[in-house]
Order: C-alpha cells, then structure tokens, then sequence
C-alpha cells in the first residue's frame, strides 16, 4: 500500500506544480481539468499526510523506549506508541476505502424503471408505493422527478413507470435499489383479511450521455401513436406519443407523458440510451468477472432484494440482513438507514476483492 500511496503523492504534486506554474498549462479546459483532479485528490491527499505522521510519531517513540533511561520519559513513550497503535488500523482503513476506484458514473442522473411482478392489482398498487418512496427521497435530497412513461390500472396501481431522478449523486445512492422488492400485506379486496405476497421489481439505470455510446438512426424505428392516459383535449387525438425500438437489441421505449411529439421522442432517447449503455456496462462487468452473483456490478434484477411487510411493520434488505421496523417512515422516503448500510456492505466486498 505504501508504493501506491507514493504513486498518488507523486500524481498530486506534478499536478500542484502545473497549477502552479501557468506556463505549463496550454488552455483554460486543461486548468479546469487539473483543477478537479486537485480537488479530487486533496482529502486522500490529507489522509496519507496522517497516516505518514503517525508512523514517524510512533518510529519515535520506539527511538525513545530503546534509547532513555528516564522511566517517567520510557512511560510516557510507550503510552503515546500504544495509543498510536490503536489508531492505526482505523486510519488504514479509511486510506484503503478512500483508494477504492471511484465508480464514474456515481453522480449521474438515473432512469428509474419500476413494474409490476406476480400479484396482479395488488402488484401494481405495490408499484404506485414504491414510486411515491423514491419521489419522497428524492424530495428529501432537492432531486427533481420527471415520469417519462407510465401505464396506470384503474384502481390507482401502476403496472409499470419509468422516471428520470435528476439531482447530484443520485445513481450512487440509488444503485443497489435494482432488484426484486417483495410486499407482504392484506389487500383491501380481501374480506378474510389473508396476508398476500406480491412482488415488483426496480431498475435503476445510470443516465447516459451522447458520447458514451453512439445510436445509428438507421437501426431505429420509430412510430407514433395517440396519447392514452390523462391529458385533457390532447389525448387521442393528436400522434404526440413515442414508440422507439432499436432493432440490433430488440429494446424498446415509449413516452407519451408530454403533448409535444418532440419532447415524447427526446425523453425516449433518453431512457433507450441509458437502457444500452446499462447493458453495455453489465457485458463489460460478467467479462470481467463472470463468477460474482453480486448485485454490485453485475445488475442482476432476479433476485428478492427487499421484503415490505405490512403487518409487522418491518422492512428487510436481505442483502445485508437489516431489518427496520419503520415501515411507513421508509414508505415516505426515509431510506438513508438502508441506503448508508448497503453502501458501506458493497464497498466494503470491493476491498475484500482488492486484497484477493
């Protein structure tokens, strides 16, 4: 690990002498480039300065218990060296999560996909709590929800919704939602009042950008067709809604949640691009390690992440084993107990990784 931090020192001072020195920066976009790297650096930067710190203090206090013959002085050494020594692993720690190669795409907006799995209307009226949890959070963190498509029952569910979450950071705290979320409660219908168990599943898709990947118009096809959800005087009557498919993937795409053809088709583009490059990212990932059944990397929407259970008013990630008897505060977008504890789990597996 010491050569590493070495490499990263070295990295940080090449760029702090070319800040320096404006010479050496040919153009304002490579200032503001060094900049950010700087930025990026600087905490990483300060821990390594600690940890450097800390083993001279305890090199010296070795010095001073072999060389004093002060006992008061030896003590007074050996106390400081203990302490030091208890701190250590705690700051090794943090240098060796801070060294986890950052995932790029964790500021990124997200296309989140929510449908409904087995449970019929129950399923569906599940989708409609789970799209209200995540527009809470989002809330909560001043993000801003924009529905691209949705298909609503008649009994206020949804059979599926797809949503843009813009905001900062928001693919990083929302990524380990992917994954089958199951509920546990007595719907309304039912007279007997029998638990039923229903089931849907998420999709949480880093937004991708025009130069991630390049969409050929020629494998696209595109119709249009007439709004069928709410809408006033619009709907059904002018071919504002968006179908796109990409032909190479069979992968398709609808928006009809504006009046313009235009902003439906823009909105389209956005979920089928950030769909391909999902897929691009989870060919890349099983090419890299194909043995990992993690959820972290491999996107893997098949398994049961999550257990919503009405009467006891428990919700449990059986990712991680936590189990939080708050439903209806996590139903209304207190979810950064769950989210803080997946996160520390999956990162704390990348550096059991790193050390294999």
């Amino acid at each position: 690990m010491i050569e590493k931090l070495k490499t990263i020192e070295d990295k940080y001072n090449e760029i702090t002498l070319k800040l320096s020195d404006p010479g050496i920066i040919s153009s304002q976009k490579d200032f503001l480039r060094y900049s950010k790297e700087s930025s990026e650096l600087k905490p990483l930067i300060d821990k390594i300065q600690e940890y450097r710190k800390m083993l001279c203090d305890m090199e010296d206090a070795e010095d001073i218990i072999r060389a004093t013959t002060d006992v008061d002085l030896r003590e007074l050494a050996r106390e400081e060296f203990e302490e030091l020594k208890g701190k250590r692993p705690v700051i090794e720690d943090n240098l060796k999560t801070m060294l986890i190669p950052r995932d790029p795409r964790d500021e990124r907006n997200v296309v989140i996909e929510i449908r409904a799995g087995t449970g019929g209307d129950e399923a569906a009226l599940f989708v409609t709590d789970l799209f209200r949890m995540y527009t809470r959070y989002a809330e909560l963190r001043h993000w801003k929800v924009d529905v691209i498509d949705s298909n609503p029952t008649g009994i206020g569910g949804l059979k599926e919704i797809v949503a843009s979450i813009t905001g900062r950071g928001a693919y990083s705290r929302l990524k380990y939602e992917s994954g089958v979320h199951r509920v546990q409660r007595v719907p309304l219908t039912e007279a007997s009042g029998r638990i039923h168990t229903s089931a849907s599943t998420v999709a949480v898709l880093p937004e991708a950008e025009e130069v991630d990947l390049k969409i050929d118009e020629k494998d696209l096809r595109i119709d249009t067709f007439c709004s069928s959800g709410p809408g006033g005087q619009g709907v059904n009557t002018t071919y504002s809604a968006i179908r796109i498919v990409h032909i190479p993937t069979g992968v398709t795409v609808q928006c009809q949640d504006e009046r313009s053809q235009l902003k439906n088709k823009i909105k389209a583009m956005k979920v089928l691009r950030s769909r391909l490059y999902d897929m691009e990212i989870e060919k890349a990932e099983r090419q890299r390690a194909d043995t990992r059944k993690s959820q972290v990397g491999s996107g893997d929407r098949s398994e049961r992440i999550r257990t919503y259970n009405f009467p006891q008013n428990r919700v449990t990630d059986h990712r991680v084993g936590l189990t939080l008897h708050k439903l209806a505060l996590v139903l209304e977008g207190d979810m950064d107990e769950i989210i803080d504890t997946l996160s520390t789990h999956f990162e704390a597996k990348k550096l059991q990784e790193m050390s294999i």
